[in-house]
């Protein structure tokens, strides 16, 4: 996996967590839901590289 990509999906993983844990403590849904969908994105971010990781080798 290329060094800038996996340091953006490990971001968008760690930011969405963030940002779903303050959305279940405040109570807000939208927030809890928006921190999933950045979770899942980061998620989706890491897979692609390691599939071409996996093509390169």
């Amino acid at each position: 996996m290329s060094g800038t990509e996996k340091t953006k999906a490990t971001a968008e993983q760690a930011k969405g967590k963030a940002k779903e844990a303050m959305g279940r403590m405040a109570g807000n849904e939208r927030m809890t839901a928006e921190g999933r969908a950045e979770q899942a994105k980061g998620n989706v971010r890491q897979a692609k590289e390691d599939i071409k990781d996996t093509f390169r080798h």
